[in-house]
């Protein structure tokens, strides 16, 4: 490669990683999921959240500006190391966000990029969001708000208002309330909600009055005799699925068969058996409006049978685990389901827990495989 085809592709590359930081800025996510791959991925493992493909990009870009009171982010020069048709590089970057919530801060991070020549010019394969230091302290600024399009161009104002004390015809926008507490039952048209988007998105829904409604629901939606895992779950626990399940008699139960396997030896005999049952019965840590279950585990030794592995699933859902969106889901999970699983599992067993390992099931592809109870209590966390 000569010198100056060298030259172009640099400049090009860094054109590139210019209009991503202008379409983050302007929240065009259509443009924004453009300046990749088909098949190229954003990764934020600090959030977590990875979209892979164009389509996932642009929505779960989208779901996130929803949530922004303001978003800024300046990006500065990293490297550009080329090879060929591909190339990777780093850019540094410094934000500073406040989201409707409440929630604030500044943080300095690291893309770490992959790119790829293509017959549209240089994309992005994969970039990946690594934060290297973060302020949560309140911030002092505010950001003007304005219902005026940023494309359009801005209205004269050499000449001032004929009266600057009358009262606006466009008032400010009111702030939204801050989340509800993780702990509260949602209401009943938030459970409506969430019913409908599941449904939509191919689960069957059940709204039942209270975890006592589901244990008698668990016993006609599971055949006697099914092979079955339950999950690790306290929802599980504390409505005496679990001990139906497990100590019952009526089914062939895969937990209490793991437990009697030495892990050092009988390793991928426990693997296979949790992970294609044909029943799993489990909770989750939050519920979406939008119509997204998210799973949180440490070893994820229960994902695979949830994530498609058993022909059957069944999630049984206590009303406080219904959040407005992704972005309040993974926030549910960090501040309050991982610090109470935390505890239980240094006194069940002397160590911490940890989120290692995410599902977040969007649809259900397979018909009549997925089935939510969701209940108007609480239970579990």
């Amino acid at each position: 490669m000569n010198d100056f085809q060298t030259i172009a592709d640099r400049v090009e590359i860094e054109a590139l990683r210019g209009e991503f930081t202008d379409a983050a800025m302007m929240r065009d996510r259509t443009r924004l999921a453009s300046l990749f791959t088909p098949d190229g991925a954003l990764r934020m493992p600090n959030i977590p959240i990875e979209l892979v493909g164009r389509e996932e990009i642009r929505t779960g870009g989208e779901r996130l500006q929803n949530q922004w009171d303001f978003f800024v982010q300046t990006t500065h020069p990293g490297t550009i190391l080329l090879d060929g048709d591909t190339a990777t590089g780093r850019a540094y970057i410094q934000e500073l966000a406040r989201t409707l919530d409440g929630r604030q801060g500044l943080n300095y991070a690291v893309y770490h990029d992959r790119y790829q020549r293509t017959l549209e010019g240089w994309k992005l394969t994969e970039r990946v969001y690594e934060v290297r230091y973060l302020d949560t302290s309140p911030l002092a600024g505010t950001a003007p708000h304005t219902t005026q399009d940023p494309t359009t161009t801005p209205a004269d104002t050499t000449t001032p208002p004929a009266d600057t004390t009358a009262t606006p015809t466009t008032p400010a926008p009111t702030p939204l309330a801050p989340a509800a507490s993780f702990t509260d039952p949602a209401p009943a048209e938030q459970l409506n909600r969430a019913a409908a988007a599941l449904r939509t998105g191919g689960f069957t829904v059940e709204i039942l009055d209270d975890a006592a409604s589901a244990r008698i629901r668990i016993k006609a939606l599971v055949p006697e005799g099914a092979s079955v895992l339950t999950g690790a779950s306290e929802t599980l626990r504390l409505s005496g699925i679990d001990e139906d399940i497990n100590a019952g008699g009526q089914y062939d139960a895969i937990r209490p068969r793991i437990l009697t396997i030495d892990r050092a030896t009988g390793a991928d005999e426990i693997r296979k058996l949790a992970a294609v049952p044909d029943f799993v019965i489990n909770s989750v840590a939050a519920v979406t409006e939008t119509g997204s279950l998210v799973l949180a585990s440490g070893s994820g030794s229960q994902l695979p049978a949830n994530a498609g592995g058993a022909a059957h699933a069944v999630w049984i859902i206590g009303a406080q685990k219904v959040v407005p969106d992704l972005s309040t889901a993974l926030r549910r999970v960090q501040e309050h389901a991982l610090p109470l699983e935390n505890a239980r599992a240094q006194a069940a067993y002397g160590m911490p827990s940890a989120v290692n390992r995410l599902l977040i099931l969007n649809a259900e592809p397979r018909p009549g495989r997925g089935t939510v109870l969701l209940l108007r209590e609480a239970i579990g966390y």
